[in-house]
This record gives structure tokens, C-alpha cells and sequence, in this order.
């Protein structure tokens, strides 16, 4: 019976007389490199090797590579503005693949199960405090427990979640999937305590004998401004009104209301005074493509009805009466005053204009040191000034959402793991950056990216139903398989039906493949079919004389 040429089990002198290893100036090797979504990612989500598990039907361990990084995709899915998606690679051909909406279903089907993470860390006997139950201590505490350690939060306001309840409309995420999120942390043993601000770190660091703290207090303070105004009406500002709505305590406000800002905030903050029957308008000094809010939130406030003045900042305001300055955008994308002034009429006035964190607390602490902005300052390991007291989320340099502010939990909680047990984490180096460039298309064909669906317009002005709607299974497995696996083998075989020498093996599912290079002449065929660039061509070892 004649062998195959992969068939190792030949006589190793007949496979040492192929002159290839002799002549062949390079090799190939097989690769992992990093996927763009992977390195986009703020939460540091294994992105690529879960769409894996996803377009094959394996929701739970799909579900469980996500939480190893990031403790609720059902939030993530709907409140994140996915930069993995602005960097896939997808997106150079028919369209990025919607990473979102798959992590939302999957974090959708995960609480609909009622599935919890499994710690498999030994008990460490270390306590650690976590003070704010925004996203960022969620995120370190549910960590630190993945670690083996005890947790407990203290918050300071009746519920646990933070911006994400008090700042995010229902529109945006309804309250049962945070709440079915925020639960799930506590099933896994975190300690949640309600209605308790911490006043002073150090004494109830103390009180409870815990070894280690996370600070995490979200920016809660709104910026204000100074705008003339005689018999003016109401002047809020944008986190108390959105705060006051989701509490019950709907402010009196008259049927047009003014929002002053450009970013998020504002976007919400209109939108929410649409629901609640009154006529919106925003005033923005800025242009549209320099606004901080992200398009979608533009496009889905004016679909909605919210008017938006753009290049007008108030001067004053008289009774009813907003005089604003016509501005213009300089060569450097900054606004300037043209002196062209106009008036518009609105009864009331939310401030949009970004919120500061209340860091006041923690001066009295010695060696921790602040910003001008009073923001924390941190070492690499998220550590402050003070042995055992880390900082994260709104409350460090950094920018403000809830995707970095859950990558701050995770990278704190890594590092207080390292601190309490005498250690240094160190972060595993990076793999190079798989970029479109590198890849070798030919085995993908066209498939556009499925949209999700959106509630009637109708009733987006006039109730709190959840705007955009999740994917089904079927839809979510077609849009995981969208995933090109960039920079990594999903064995296509392209490699091993190209050689011409038969020279690579296959290990079986899920092993992959390795070189016969006894067999291998370097002909690089292999590299070129490789449609994830998954392979190399290196130069041929010095052999030794």
C-alpha cells in the first residue's frame, strides 16, 4: 500500500534526502496575531475567539469568554459605542460585523438561562472594599471575585449601578437586564450595601478590616456656566434631570425647553423631554462633524423630532427670549464668534456641558495627588499615592463611558490581586496587529451585515419602550460568521489543499495544523492562500555547520 506523503511513520533517512530543507531560503510558520476588534476593545474582550464559539452554537461559552473580561455584555450590547466595530476589518468590505448586537444577544440569552460565571480560584482570605457600584466597581468587583477574593460595595445612592441608572435613559437600557446583570454579581458573592457614602477611606477601610480598596465614584457634578438671564425660567442641568426622571421626581417645566450641549448627555437629555411631552430643541456651539456626541445619537434625536441649532451659543436670556451668537469653525475645528446675533424662544433650560467627579473626600488621604480638574492620579497599576488605595473609572484621567470604566475594574482588580499577594501583574505583550492589509480574501464571499430593527417611531416620542431591538439566534449565528478570524486559523483547509509537496499535516478539529518541513520547498502557496494571514514566510534558520 503506497504511504502518504504526510505519513511520518516512513524511514526518517528517505524524507532527509529531499533536497528542499537544503535549498529553501525561507519557512513558514504558523501564527495568532491580534485582531483589530480584539485591540480596539477598552474592556479588553477577547472579541474574535467569541464570535468563534458564537457562529457555531456554543452560546454559553461564547458567553463565558466575555465575562472573563467584561461582567455585562447584555449592557454592553445596547450602551457601548463599539470602536471594535469602527476598527474590524469587515467594515472594508460590505460592513462591519455588528459585535454588539451578538454580545447583546448573548448576554440577553445568559440572564434569560440565569447562568453565573464559576469561580474556580482558591478562597484567597482577603478582603477588599469597593466604594461606587457604577459600572467601574461592578466590574473590579466581580473580578476580584473571579479571583478568589471577598468583595463588598458601598454605595452611596439606593441603587447599584450608577451612571448606568441614573444616566442612561430606559430607551437606551431598560432597567430588568442592568438589574439582571448587577444580580448576577451579587449571586457570585459580592456584597452590596445601599444608601452608604463613604465619608472617610481610611477609617472604613479599617472598620471592616479589608486589605485592599477601589475608589470608583462616577462624575455625578454637572459643569455650569454663566448665562445673563432676567426672569428666567427654570435652569437645570442635565444629570439632575435625567436623574430626577428615572427617580420619579419629573420636574414642572414648560412645553420648549432649551438643552444647551453638544455630546451624549444632551442627546438623552432631549429626548427624554420628548417623552415626556414637552419640544426640545438643542443649542450647540459646534458644528455636526465636531460635536462629542457620537452620529447615531444625533440622527436618532432628530428622527425622533428634536430640532438641533447648531453654531449658536446663548448670549442671555430675557423672560422667554434666548439671544444667541452666530459662531463659525476656525481652521482648527474650534468655534469663533461671528458678532451675528439671534433670538429663539423656549421656556425652560437644561445644561448639557459635561460633569466633573467629587473627589473631595479623598484630600485628606496622605500621598494621593489630583489633577487640576480634580481627578485622581494613578500609577500603571491603577494605585494611588496611598499603599492599597486604587482609583478607576470617571474619577481618573481617562475618557468617560461605560466600556473604559468597566476596562479600569478589570485592570484594578488584576493589580490589587498582584498588591495582596506580594506581587507585580504584569500584562502579557501584544501580538502584531493583523490589519486589513495582511489578509488574502479569496475564500469570503459578499455578506452584508444584518440591522437591527427599531421600535415605531410613534411610539419612541412618547414612551420609555426600548428603541432598538435585539437579534434573533438565527440572525445573530449568520452575523458571528461574518468574522473573518483575523490573524488566526479557523482551519479552512486553504493551506493544506494548496501545498504542492503535501507537506502540512492536519492535528485534527479544533488542533489545527503543523509543517512536515522536511517535506516543505518554501514556496510561500501556502502563505498566499491563507485568507486570515495566518501564517508567515521567515527566514530559514542558520543551520549549524
Amino acid at each position: 500500500m503506497q504511504k502518504h506523503p504526510n505519513d511520518l511513520t516512513q524511514p526518517p533517512d528517505l524524507m532527509h534526502q529531499r533536497p528542499a530543507a537544503a535549498t529553501r531560503s525561507r519557512r513558514p510558520l504558523y501564527v495568532d496575531m491580534l485582531p483589530p476588534c480584539n485591540h480596539a476593545c477598552p474592556a479588553g474582550e477577547d472579541i474574535q475567539t467569541w464570535l468563534s464559539h458564537a457562529q457555531d452554537g456554543r452560546f454559553r461559552e461564547a458567553w463565558e469568554t466575555i465575562v472573563r473580561d467584561n461582567p455585562m455584555p447584555a449592557v454592553h450590547g445596547r450602551v457601548c459605542y463599539h470602536p471594535c466595530e469602527s476598527n474590524c476589518n469587515r467594515a472594508n468590505l460590505d460592513g462591519a460585523i455588528s459585535i454588539h448586537a451578538v454580545e447583546r444577544f448573548l448576554g440577553d440569552t445568559a440572564l434569560a438561562e440565569g447562568w453565573t460565571p464559576t469561580i474556580t480560584a482558591a478562597p484567597s482570605g482577603k478582603r477588599v472594599l469597593v466604594i461606587g457600584a457604577g459600572p467601574s466597581g461592578l466590574s473590579c468587583a466581580h473580578h476580584l471575585r473571579l479571583l478568589g477574593h471577598d468583595v463588598e460595595i458601598h454605595e452611596a445612592g439606593p441603587m447599584a449601578g450608577g451612571m448606568m441608572h441614573f444616566g442612561i435613559p430606559a430607551y437606551r437600557l431598560p432597567r430588568d437586564i442592568l438589574d439582571g446583570e448587577i444580580k448576577r454579581i451579587e449571586r457570585m458573592g459580592v456584597k452590596i450595601v445601599l444608601n452608604h457614602k463613604v465619608e472617610d477611606i481610611v477609617a472604613e477601610k479599617e472598620a471592616g478590616r479589608f486589605d485592599a480598596v477601589f475608589v470608583a465614584v462616577g462624575a455625578h457634578l454637572s459643569k455650569r456656566t454663566e448665562i445673563p438671564a432676567r426672569d428666567a425660567g427654570t435652569i437645570l442641568d442635565a444629570v439632575s434631570f435625567l436623574r430626577d426622571v428615572e427617580s420619579g421626581r419629573i420636574p414642572k417645566l414648560g412645553r420648549r425647553i432649551a438643552i444647551y450641549g453638544g455630546g451624549n448627555t444632551a442627546m438623552d437629555a432631549a429626548r427624554v423631554a420628548m417623552r415626556l411631552g414637552h419640544e426640545p430643541m438643542i443649542i450647540y456651539r459646534r458644528d455636526r462633524d465636531h460635536m462629542p456626541a457620537h452620529p447615531f445619537e444625533a440622527d436618532e434625536a432628530m428622527e425622533e423630532g428634536v430640532k438641533i441649532h447648531w453654531l449658536r451659543t446663548i448670549k442671555s436670556i430675557e423672560h422667554e427670549t434666548f439671544t444667541v451668537e452666530v459662531m463659525e469653525i476656525d481652521d482648527k475645528g474650534r468655534p469663533k464668534p461671528t458678532g451675528q446675533l439671534e433670538t429663539l424662544e423656549a421656556d425652560d433650560l437644561i445644561l448639557a456641558l459635561g460633569q466633573d467627579t467629587d473627589t473631595g473626600f479623598m484630600h485628606k488621604i496622605p500621598g494621593v495627588e489630583f489633577k487640576d480638574d480634580g481627578v485622581v492620579v494613578v500609577g500603571p497599576d491603577m494605585q494611588t499615592g496611598f499603599a492599597g488605595l486604587f482609583a478607576g473609572g470617571d474619577m481618573v484621567p481617562s475618557e468617560r463611558t461605560v466600556t473604559i470604566a468597566v476596562g479600569h475594574g478589570k485592570k484594578a482588580a488584576r493589580n490589587i490581586d498582584a498588591w495582596l499577594r506580594q506581587g507585580t501583574y504584569t500584562k502579557p505583550p501584544k501580538a502584531v496587529l493583523a490589519d486589513f492589509e495582511k489578509l488574502h480574501l479569496w475564500f469570503f464571499t459578499n455578506a452584508e451585515q444584518r440591522p437591527q430593527s427599531h421600535a415605531e417611531l410613534a411610539k419612541r416620542r412618547e414612551t420609555f419602550e426600548e428603541v432598538v431591538k435585539g437579534l434573533t439566534e438565527k440572525e445573530a449565528v449568520y452575523e458571528a460568521k461574518r468574522c473573518l478570524s483575523c490573524g488566526n486559523c479557523f482551519e479552512c483547509d486553504g493551506c493544506y489543499g494548496a501545498c504542492p509537496e503535501n507537506a502540512i499535516i492536519k492535528l485534527g478539529p479544533g488542533k489545527r495544523y503543523r509543517y512536515d518541513y522536511d517535506l516543505c520547498t518554501g514556496c510561500a502557496i501556502c502563505y498566499e492562500q491563507c485568507p486570515c494571514h495566518a501564517i508567515e514566510m521567515i527566514p530559514e534558520p542558520v543551520r549549524a555547520p
